[in-house]
């Protein structure tokens, strides 16, 4: 597996980090923001435990989702495993477009699923399928434990 563009703390809302430690804004930079929440039945509705990250709308930036923190910039607990190790990945395109895979996991059948949800219309995502996301957009991607009362909330929010 290949890590993401850069580790969580250099990146930021457009922003890169100087030698110094200074957030210098990029004029005019396009970045794909996501929020994550793990919630259980127990807790649903509240954000403790909330994740952020973000990468620049640039050809090959990736961020991804999933159990394994050595390649993934937001990770969810370590035992729940009806998510994969390398989930999602959001990955973009030559155009600043950005795209949403499920990766297709070690088991030949999910122990989850998942909804795309932008603009009001939540609509299932194939297990190792992708699909665009809107440019300029914002959305939600959920993956749901088939098992237990339990999900993975990813909001995403393409700035241009």
């Amino acid at each position: 597996m290949v890590p993401d563009t850069a580790p969580p703390a250099h990146l930021s809302c457009g922003g890169e980090q100087a030698d110094d430690g200074r957030l210098e804004v990029l004029e005019g930079a396009h970045v794909l923001e996501l929020t994550m929440a793990a919630v259980t039945a127990s807790d649903a509705g509240a954000t403790a435990g909330m994740q952020m990250a973000d990468a620049p709308s640039e050809p090959d930036a990736v961020l991804r989702v999933g159990r394994d923190r050595s390649v993934c910039r937001l990770s969810t607990p370590d035992d729940w495993l009806f998510v994969s190790r390398v989930h999602l990945e959001f990955r973009c395109g030559p155009e600043g477009t950005w795209r949403l895979a499920w990766l297709r996991g070690s088991q030949p059948d999910p122990s989850c699923e998942v909804r795309l949800t932008v603009g009001g219309h939540a609509r299932p995502l194939a297990y190792g399928g992708t699909v665009p996301l809107p440019r300029g957009g914002s959305g939600e991607v959920v993956v749901q434990d088939r098992a237990e009362p339990r999900s993975v909330n990813v909001g995403f929010y393409h700035e241009v």
